[in-house]
């Protein structure tokens, strides 16, 4: 039988249906075909009716002439992308603090894209055209898919056919490893003049939820990742000693940082509450992000492309700026490896540059003006 299959809920529908009868989505070009014979059912996903028509055909036709692989009567399981997403899930849940992206990513874009499809019908053609589908798309924020999210995504559907391999699911070849992955440019470092940061700071000092605008302050002030500051307890904040630790930053072991004044002045102004989250949501959990952000950034003026994360680049551009050193500015960053550091490093040359001048025009004084400020002394 060949019905119309609703790729949101999976219900199978008369191929007359236009809209799901379970979930009542408008259906499109996606069918299964279902084969049963002798107790054995065997399904598949395509994407269009004549496909559909020609596999159900052959399909009949081997278990006519009894050509599929039967083991104890039962036939081998087709395995598609859900199937290894299912067995990954669990793996990454007790495994990977960032779990919780990859399941975005997988529930919103890969598993409507490939995730009922057959593992050996994912070839790169398709792979290809999946990756060339987001141009011109715009998130629901109305902003367009930077090349780095279209390569997260690449990379989750090579860890998936990896894992797939190694757990000797599927035989073959990585077909994302035939894919080239979309140009990101990482070494592009966002940080504020003087005036947008006196214009963050008035903004923050008037805004009425002040859980929101702390945060943002601490994030300035720490140059932390949301991620940390998030998961941030009371028990790892000691404000006599002026130090906080972070438990398992991301890529690391626990590392106790000194902080700043401003920062202890953040802290000692939050109100506690039963949470022992210090920057719990409204409801004591643990937050998922600050939408109070863009609303804060609009009124600051500061650029549409400036994002939270770029506050942890301001800081580490701050600091070497002003002569902090890269291996000083690696540890407070947790970066576990100081070559991650260096997209700062011209900075540091600007400020050496700065002073080499300085030094220059001291040696192009007239001896009359250095005699004269050995008199002034």
């Amino acid at each position: 039988m060949i019905y119309k299959h609703c790729p949101k809920c999976k219900q199978s529908n008369p191929l007359e249906t236009r809209s799901c009868k379970k979930c009542c989505e408008t259906l499109g070009a996606k069918y299964r075909i279902v084969v049963i014979q002798k107790g054995i059912r065997n399904s598949r996903v395509v994407d269009s009716l004549v496909m559909a028509r020609q596999i159900e055909a052959t399909m009949k036709a081997d278990m006519l002439r009894d050509e599929f692989n039967i083991v104890d009567h039962q036939v081998q399981k087709v395995i598609t992308l859900n199937d290894v997403w299912a067995k990954y899930l669990p793996h990454i849940q007790a495994s990977k603090k960032s779990w919780t992206t990859d399941e975005l990513y997988y529930r919103k874009y890969l598993q409507t894209a490939f995730g009922d499809t057959e593992l050996s019908d994912i070839i790169p053609l398709r792979i290809e055209k999946f990756k060339r589908s987001f141009k011109g798309k715009t998130t629901i924020r109305g902003r367009a898919f930077e090349p780095g999210t279209v390569k997260n995504l690449l990379v989750l559907l090579k860890r998936l056919f990896n894992i797939a391999i190694k757990w000797e699911i599927f035989k073959g070849v990585n077909p994302v490893s035939k894919v080239s992955m979309p140009k990101v440019d990482n070494e592009i470092v966002r940080f504020l003049d003087d005036d947008q940061v006196t214009e963050l700071q008035g903004i923050l000092d008037l805004w009425p939820v002040k859980a929101e605008s702390n945060i943002i302050r601490f994030l300035m002030y720490t140059g932390c990742r949301r991620g940390e500051a998030f998961s941030l307890k009371w028990p790892d904040v000691d404000l006599d000693r002026g130090m906080i630790t972070l438990v398992k930053p991301k890529g690391g072991r626990s590392v106790t940082l000194p902080v700043s004044d401003k920062v202890l002045t953040v802290l000692k102004s939050i109100e506690r509450t039963d949470s022992s989250l210090v920057f719990p949501d409204k409801n004591g959990i643990r937050r998922k992000g600050i939408s109070a952000w863009y609303s804060i950034k609009k009124m600051a003026g500061l650029p549409a492309e400036f994002r939270l994360h770029d506050l942890r680049h301001h800081f580490a551009s701050s600091l070497v700026s002003s002569g902090v050193d890269i291996f000083t500015v690696s540890k407070l960053l947790t970066h576990r490896n100081i070559t991650t550091s260096q997209r700062y490093a011209h900075l540091s040359d600007d400020a050496m540059r700065a002073a080499t001048n300085k030094a220059g025009e001291l040696f192009d004084r007239k001896p009359a003006e250095i005699i004269s400020i050995k008199i002034a002394r």
